[in-house]
């Protein structure tokens, strides 16, 4: 396998400078929440949003006045955007089925499928930037599963985040909760006296919210450990290279933590695309970002056949994969590592983020050689139940658990196949004396 960098991944050192204790930092505003509760919240969202209102969590009439103060295109756009989010989650949610079947003759094994009974907490990410789009895919898709919604957004700069709000609120949100960062996860993960404590949180987040949903799982469940946004392109000689440039960059504006790379069959096509991001970032408005992302994290892989390139990008196993060949749907033959596949030049990941009705929330890093996205089905329990209606075939699972369970020397366990054979087949046992 000949495999060759145009452009090659160039990560920034620290220079000797100690970087960041995230961990650090979460650990200790979840100690202080567990501790003092709504007070460390209060204090921590004043330090970190300068946000210290007299309730986080909003009211009717805020919500109703912050609706108000979005143009209605915005409004009427994120209801087509939610239409479409709908559609899809309903479309899994009919895909799964309960069912039942007689295994053996009066033996009959089934599965259900329950929604949470508990309230879900969706964090709705805000910081560099507002994302409304997140309230569409976590607190909409749970709605579809039938969960009960409360949901918190970090406050815009000091103020309530209007759009987003109006967006929680159109996708049938519960309860609204103005509240960001560490402060918020941990919030909702102990409970505090103004926030209840909850067992699962869904949504994206910056480091700090990751690792925060990392150091809380086992106590809350959660949706999926999320780093930064990632894109990887795979590219033939059909592709055109403004389009690949404009793509690429269209998520190394993510943070200046998001790799973008191109695998490609096309020396010609890798090269103009290197040119044209150079040139595109002259006139971004997120170039400050999307430079960094690019210059540093940013890669260009040739190759010599499109197997060789479905084989590299199986390896990367990024977030979200675009397929710009003449035949775009041979990836779904040929891959199995992605987050989202997005196939042909007429879609571009840019849909999957904000409109088109898959949803967003998706595993980086490499988690998608094991795990998927967030979907309707990550709001419910798939759970699973035994009724035997044949007293033979019951007796003989006695005694078949009865072997078994000696096999592992759980005496307790074997008894309850004993006594079922005892009762359905006659069998004796010298331990059973009634």
């Amino acid at each position: 396998m000949a495999r060759s960098y145009l452009k090659k991944a160039s990560p920034a050192t620290t220079n000797g400078q100690p970087s960041t204790d995230v961990a650090g930092i979460v650990k200790d505003v979840i100690d202080a929440t567990r501790r003092d509760g709504d007070v460390a919240v209060r204090r921590y969202s004043d330090k970190f949003d300068k946000w210290s209102p007299a309730s986080f969590k909003l009211s009717k009439t805020e919500i109703e006045d912050a609706i108000a103060q979005v143009p209605s295109q915005t409004i009427q756009d994120i209801k087509d955007v939610q239409a479409n989010v709908r559609r899809f989650a309903e479309a899994q949610k009919a895909s799964l089925k309960d069912f039942e079947v007689e295994t053996e003759p009066g033996v009959l094994l089934g599965q259900r499928n329950n929604h949470h009974w508990r309230v879900r907490y969706r964090y709705i990410p805000g910081g560099r930037y507002p994302l409304p789009a997140s309230a569409h895919m976590t607190i909409l898709t749970a709605k579809v599963a039938g969960v009960k919604v409360v949901a918190c957004t970090p406050p815009d700069r000091g103020k309530i985040p209007v759009t987003t709000v109006a967006a929680m609120h159109l996708a049938g949100v519960d309860e609204i909760f103005v509240l960001g960062g560490i402060q918020a996860v941990a919030a909702m993960a102990v409970g505090t006296e103004s926030v209840p404590k909850v067992d699962f949180i869904a949504g994206p987040g910056n480091a700090f919210v990751a690792e925060a949903k990392r150091q809380l799982y086992g106590e809350i469940g959660i949706d999926l450990f999320a780093g930064p946004t990632e894109i990887l392109i795979v590219a033939d000689e059909t592709a055109e290279p403004f389009m690949v440039a404009t793509d690429l960059l269209s998520q190394a504006e993510h943070g200046p933590d998001s790799p973008a790379i191109l695998i490609t069959t096309s020396e010609d096509v890798g090269r103009k695309t290197i040119d044209y991001c150079s040139r595109l970032l002259e006139g971004l408005v997120t170039a400050p970002i999307a430079s960094v992302s690019w210059g540093q994290l940013g890669e260009v892989v040739l190759v010599d056949s499109l197997d060789e390139a479905y084989q590299v990008a199986d390896e990367y196993a990024l977030q979200h994969v675009q397929i710009l060949t003449a035949n775009p749907r041979e990836a779904l033959e040929k891959m199995t590592n992605y987050g989202a596949l997005f196939l042909g030049p007429m879609a571009c990941v840019s849909y999957g983020d904000k409109c088109i009705g898959t949803n967003h929330v998706l595993p980086t890093r490499g988690a998608s050689r094991y795990t998927g996205g967030l979907w309707v089905g990550r709001f419910l329990r798939t759970v699973t139940y035994q009724e035997v209606r044949s007293a033979e075939a019951s007796g003989r699972l006695g005694q078949l658990c009865g072997r078994t369970a000696r096999y592992e020397s759980f005496e307790g366990h074997a008894r309850s196949g004993d006594l079922r054979a005892h009762l359905y087949l006659g069998d004796k046992f010298d331990w059973i004396r009634r």
